[in-house]
């Protein structure tokens, strides 16, 4: 007698992990990859070498007239 009544108690607990393990099969996990967006960087530098241009070119003519001067 003893052992038919453990019997039930330890099929259902089994029938309970059996389900409980087929109902985590189940599940699915999708991963959606999006594209990475990639936009252009504009630097500017342009003022610096135009006001370096600027100073060289006022400099030479302030350098080739003290050589004409010196040469007259």
């Amino acid at each position: 007698m003893r052992g038919e009544g453990m019997t039930r108690p330890l099929c259902f607990i089994t029938m309970f992990l059996v389900l409980f393990f087929l109902a985590g099969c189940q599940s699915s996990h999708q991963v959606e990859i999006k594209p990475v967006e990639i936009k252009p960087i504009h630097i500017t530098i342009d003022v610096n070498v135009k006001v370096d241009r600027a100073l060289d070119n006022f400099f030479n003519d302030i350098d080739a007239a003290e050589d004409k001067i010196k040469r007259d």
